[in-house]
């Protein structure tokens, strides 16, 4: 493995960026030296600590020193990387992790590292499956973001017939409707993206335009585009119990009326694409400008415009600073402020000598990714989980406390000169219970500017002119957007699905979606749904990660269908409602599931129909394969 020429500057460069643990890693892999590892500089765990580790400066100085000396040998000698046994390289997931990898969480870990080549996700190969069973059985699949191009992707690699439709004019899914300034990822792009398609990220949290291109570029890299139908909006599904297929009818831009039928459907429409506006009187009636942060009007000029912004949820998060340089005036109506989860490099470009690391150090991105997993994988997700013994009105346990402190302290310093604002940007409710998010400081430094207000009163109402707080004052504006959020508890919406019966699936639920894992649902036989109730993933994890434990179990039951010349399997009821009972179990023992809180992760009656309770490590296991006992087949 040879490394590329670089000059002693460029490489000391290099290593100055560095992640120390993952730089320390891949030395082993030159040397096969584990006495690297096995000294007193060595990362702690703690997801808080940031991407030093805990590891001090002149500490991180040794490891760039060694590294640079290491490096010029590696060169000079050949470039043959070491042979690293099992347990060695058990060894060093447990350096850079700092905590035991013991059983299948080890496995987990260790596939995900994939330093054999493999297929974290592989699902079981249909090569034994005859090529003409594979194509006659036919796969719609509805939606063309992460999710669908993922399961066509994998469905392709089988030689199974399939189609995509989309009611947008291109692939990429929520990348594609959200274009409003500032839109980027909240993820770390290094967990943002498919196991096996890595890319050389641009930013650690990426902008949509960046995104989209992937995802085009991925459509067109496996040849997926011949398989899309664009520019069409299903309107309804329904199951044919005879004939054992879904019957599809949906509707070309042009209105145009198209019908499509498969032997499965599989939803990829995700939780977040319908924008939702709030229920207030008089919303109508405003006669400036109007529109949904998911739906902007970029022919909108909004220079030295009066703007009234209602939401501070994730997206105005991140247009409001963005606005807020060319605006004349914004205000923004905040209900509940959000808990802020410091993130320094939010905006920031990898440094070219990252990027060299990454491409051409031996295993160094390897390393690096892995890294990223599991601390974004577990993260705080142990900080959200509630203590019974705990007795504290705001926090639900010590650990939820301690980083409770953390963020506000982050607050008090970045508005250490307004205390008018500190108290309106501290929430009032356990981290965790609402959706938490990232910033750089450009959020607070943006409501610290003199053009920029915060509301907290309530809206009473919405007039001609602008909006009614209920407190009496009227503020009067040129333009509204809202930052409101999107239908999350209906799925589908506004689609028509009926399964056995001809009952509908909005009948099945009445307003409480739920499926068994997320994946199937009762009385709607040979019916997959990606990014489903109960899979949304709140601190830990990544929903790439849960998409492609989906689609391998997906892809199994397709194979059960087709290997046992089955035409339907339905979900057993009673297999579907144990399992929700415990999903509602972890519920309630997470911060979410907070009493009187009010938030998206919940529908109407109060039940969490969106969030995953458990670790990313039970998800994987539970899908890696479907059992056919949960199943009826005919």
């Amino acid at each position: 493995m040879t490394i590329p020429d670089l000059s002693d500057e460029k490489l000391r460069e290099a290593l100055a960026c560095a992640h120390i643990p993952s730089l320390m890693a891949s030395l082993v892999h030159l040397t096969g030296n584990l006495a690297l590892i096995r000294g007193d500089i060595r990362p702690q765990d703690g997801f808080i600590l940031g991407p030093d580790c805990g590891i001090s400066e002149a500490h991180q100085q040794h490891i760039r020193d060694v590294a640079f000396d290491t490096i010029r040998t590696f060169k000079a000698q050949g470039g043959k990387t070491a042979e690293l046994s099992k347990n060695d390289i058990l060894e060093l997931c447990e350096f850079i992790i700092a905590a035991p990898v013991e059983g299948p969480y080890g496995d987990l870990l260790q596939r995900e590292l994939g330093l054999d080549g493999g297929d974290t996700f592989a699902h079981d190969s249909f090569e034994d499956i005859p090529p003409e069973s594979r194509a006659s059985f036919c796969v719609v699949i509805v939606g063309a973001g992460m999710s669908g191009l993922l399961a066509a992707k994998r469905l392709k690699d089988e030689g199974i017939d399939f189609i995509v439709i989309d009611k947008n004019a291109d692939v990429g899914g929520t990348w594609l409707e959200n274009t409003y300034p500032g839109c980027r990822v909240d993820s770390a792009n290094h967990m943002y993206s498919y196991s096996f398609e890595p890319y050389d990220w641009p930013q650690h949290f990426c902008d949509n335009h960046v995104l989209l291109a992937y995802f085009q570029r991925f459509a067109d890299k496996y040849g997926l585009r011949d398989h899309l139908a664009l520019n069409t909006e299903v309107s309804s599904a329904a199951f044919d119990e005879d004939a054992g297929v879904w019957r599809l009818e949906a509707r070309r831009s042009g209105g145009e009326a198209v019908r499509f039928e498969g032997n499965a459907l599989i939803m990829a429409t995700g939780q977040l694409n319908r924008p939702r506006l709030p229920e207030i009187q008089g919303r109508d009636t405003f006669s400036g400008i109007a529109f949904h942060s998911a739906r902007w009007e970029h022919d909108q000029n909004l220079t030295g415009k009066r703007i009234g912004v209602i939401g501070t949820g994730a997206s105005a998060f991140q247009f409001v600073p963005e606005i807020a340089k060319v605006a004349g005036d914004v205000t923004v109506f905040q209900r509940t402020p959000p808990w802020i989860l410091p993130t320094p490099e939010y905006h920031d470009f990898i440094p070219e000598g990252k990027h060299w690391l990454l491409n051409h150090l031996p295993f160094y991105g390897k390393w690096y990714r892995f890294w990223v997993f599991h601390s974004a994988g577990e993260g705080l997700l142990d900080s959200v989980r509630r203590d019974p013994a705990w007795r504290n009105w705001r926090s639900i346990s010590a650990k939820n406390e301690e980083v409770t402190r953390i963020l506000e302290a982050f607050v008090h310093e970045q508005l250490a000169d307004r205390p008018d604002l500190i108290n309106a940007c501290i929430p009032a409710y356990p981290l965790g219970a609402k959706r938490g998010l990232r910033d750089n400081g450009a959020w607070l430094e943006s409501l610290r500017r003199d053009n920029v207000h915060l509301v907290t009163a309530k809206i009473d109402s919405i007039s001609e002119r602008g909006i009614c707080a209920q407190d009496g004052r009227d503020f009067e504006f040129d333009v509204l957007i809202y930052g409101t959020g999107f239908k999350a508890s209906d799925f589908f919406f506004p689609m028509e699905i009926r399964g056995r019966g001809g009952k509908t699936l909005e009948q099945h639920w009445q307003g409480d979606a739920r499926a068994y894992l997320g994946i199937t649902i009762p009385e709607f036989p040979n019916l997959f749904v990606l990014y489903g109730p109960n899979t949304n993933i709140v601190i830990n994890a990544s929903i790439t990660f849960f998409s492609e434990c989906e689609v391998r179990y997906v892809m199994g039951c397709i194979r059960m269908l087709i290997d046992k010349h089955r035409s339907v399997m339905d979900c057993r009821q009673d297999v579907h409602d144990a399992y929700n009972k415990w999903i509602d179990q972890g519920n309630e023992q997470m911060a979410w599931g907070t009493p009187g809180v009010s938030t998206w992760y919940k529908n109407a009656a109060g039940r969490v129909t969106q969030n995953w309770p458990y670790s990313m490590l039970e998800f994987w296991q539970q899908t890696k394969s479907p059992n056919e006992a949960d199943y009826q087949f005919s």
